[in-house]
C-alpha cells in the first residue's frame, strides 16, 4: 500500500469482499535526504494515508523499513546507470527487487495465499499457467514496468484493478469513503519528486561529475559539457551549442562514458532498428533461446508508446530484436518489452534491458 488511490482501493475492495487482508507499506527512502529538502512530509503523509485506509476498513497494517534494500537495489543502480551513459528506469528495478522479490518473500513467510497490488495489469490463466496481459485501460497499462515479473512470481501475484478504468477506481474510492479518493496520481520518480534526477546522483556520487567534449558525428569538437550524466539520448535542449551544424538542430545521438564524450548529430542519426538486450525475462511458452528466431512480436520501447511490430533475429549467435520500422531515440538502459503480435497486443511476453542499438 503506497498510500495512493490505486493500492488503497485494491486493499479496500478485497477487505469488503471478505478476504483476510494484511496491508503493508514500505518505507523506501528518506525523502528529505534524497533531494536535500528542509521539509520532507510527502513520504510520511503517504504512510499515514495508507494507515487511515486500513483503519477504516478494519484490517491490520504494517510499515516495513526497506530503505537499505531500496538504496542497494534501486538508487545505487540509478546513479551507476546514468554514469555509464545510459538512462535507467528505477520503477522497473523497484518492482524487480524490492517489491516482487523481497516483499513477496515476506508475504509467503506470513503464510499468505497471494500478494495483491494496485498495478494496472491483468493476470490471465492460460493453457500453460498464469499469463501477464495489458490492462483493460490501455492509458493506465503498466505492463512496461512489470516486464521483469517472473513466472514463479506471477503464480503468487494478483492485480484486482487490471480490468478497470481509472475513473471507476476513483468512483470506488468515493463509494468506500476512502480519504485518498481525490489524491492526485504521482508523476515523478518517487525519490526525485521535482524531476531533478541529477540532484540525487550528485548526492550519491559526489565526485561523479567529469567534464568532456561535445563532439559532432563528423568528428568536430563543438563545445564542452560538465558530465555525461546530465544528458540523455535524444536530448535537444540544453546542449549549450549556439548553432552546431548549419541550420539543422542537433540531438544527443550517443554517450561515451569511458571517453567522456557527448556525441551529437541530426535527428536522422537517432534512427535505430536493431536492439541488443541483457537480462531478458521470458514469459512466453518454453524458454527464451535461438529457436525463437524469426518469431514476429510487438515491442514497447517507451511506456506510453503503442507496441510496434518487430521480430526476433539470431545474429552472430545472439538473439536480438529487429524493428520493422526504425524508431528514434532508443536509449541504452531503457526497456524493450515484448508482446504477442496480435491486433490488441494484449499478452506480455517479457522483455529485456537495452544494452546497445544499431
Amino acid at each position: 500500500m503506497s498510500g495512493g488511490v490505486d493500492s488503497s482501493v485494491c486493499a479496500a475492495m478485497l477487505a469488503r469482499e471478505g478476504y483476510d487482508v494484511i496491508g503493508v507499506t514500505l518505507q523506501l527512502y528518506d525523502h528529505g535526504a534524497a533531494v536535500k529538502k528542509e521539509k520532507a512530509c510527502c513520504a510520511g503523509q503517504d504512510i499515514y494515508d495508507a494507515r487511515r485506509v486500513a483503519e477504516m476498513m478494519d484490517f491490520p497494517h504494517y510499515v516495513l523499513d526497506y530503505e537499505s534494500n531500496f538504496n542497494d537495489g534501486v538508487m545505487q543502480d540509478f546513479a551507476d546507470t546514468y554514469l555509464k551513459g545510459a538512462t535507467p528506469i528505477p520503477c522497473v528495478r523497484c518492482n524487480q527487487t524490492v517489491k516482487f522479490r523481497d516483499l513477496l518473500k515476506v508475504a509467503k513467510d506470513l503464510g499468505a495465499d497471494c500478494m495483491a497490488t494496485g498495478h494496472y495489469i491483468k493476470r490471465v490463466m492460460g493453457p500453460d499457467g498464469a499469463e501477464l496481459h495489458r490492462a483493460h485501460d490501455f492509458g493506465k497499462d503498466q505492463s512496461y514496468f512489470l516486464f521483469a515479473t517472473t513466472k514463479a512470481q506471477l503464480d503468487f501475484l494478483r492485480f484486482p484493478l487490471g480490468g478497470m478504468e481509472k475513473s471507476k477506481t476513483r468512483r470506488l474510492a468515493v463509494e468506500l469513503g476512502l480519504n485518498v479518493a481525490t489524491k492526485p496520481d504521482s508523476q515523478d520518480i518517487c525519490f526525485v519528486p521535482e524531476g531533478r534526477y541529477t540532484d540525487v546522483i550528485e548526492k550519491l556520487r559526489p565526485d561523479a561529475g567529469r567534464g568532456g567534449d561535445i563532439i559532432h558525428m563528423d568528428g568536430r569538437v563543438l563545445g564542452r559539457h560538465r558530465g555525461v550524466m546530465y544528458y540523455t539520448v535524444g536530448q535537444r535542449r540544453g546542449l549549450g551549442l549556439e548553432h552546431g551544424s548549419g541550420q539543422d538542430p542537433l540531438f544527443v545521438v550517443r554517450l561515451d562514458a569511458d571517453k567522456g564524450h557527448v556525441i551529437v548529430g541530426p535527428k536522422t542519426a537517432l534512427e535505430r532498428s536493431k536492439i541488443w538486450l541483457g537480462e531478458v525475462n521470458w514469459l512466453g511458452r518454453g524458454e527464451f533461446g535461438p529457436h525463437l528466431a524469426g518469431m514476429e512480436i510487438a515491442v514497447k520501447l517507451r511506456s506510453m508508446r503503442p507496441p510496434a511490430p518487430a521480430r526476433f533475429v539470431l545474429e552472430d549467435g545472439i538473439m536480438i530484436v529487429q524493428l520493422e520500422r526504425a524508431e528514434f531515440g532508443i536509449s541504452p538502459g531503457q526497456a524493450c518489452v515484448f508482446y504477442e503480435r496480435r491486433e490488441d497486443a494484449a499478452r506480455t511476453l517479457g522483455g529485456g534491458w537495452i544494452e546497445k542499438t544499431e
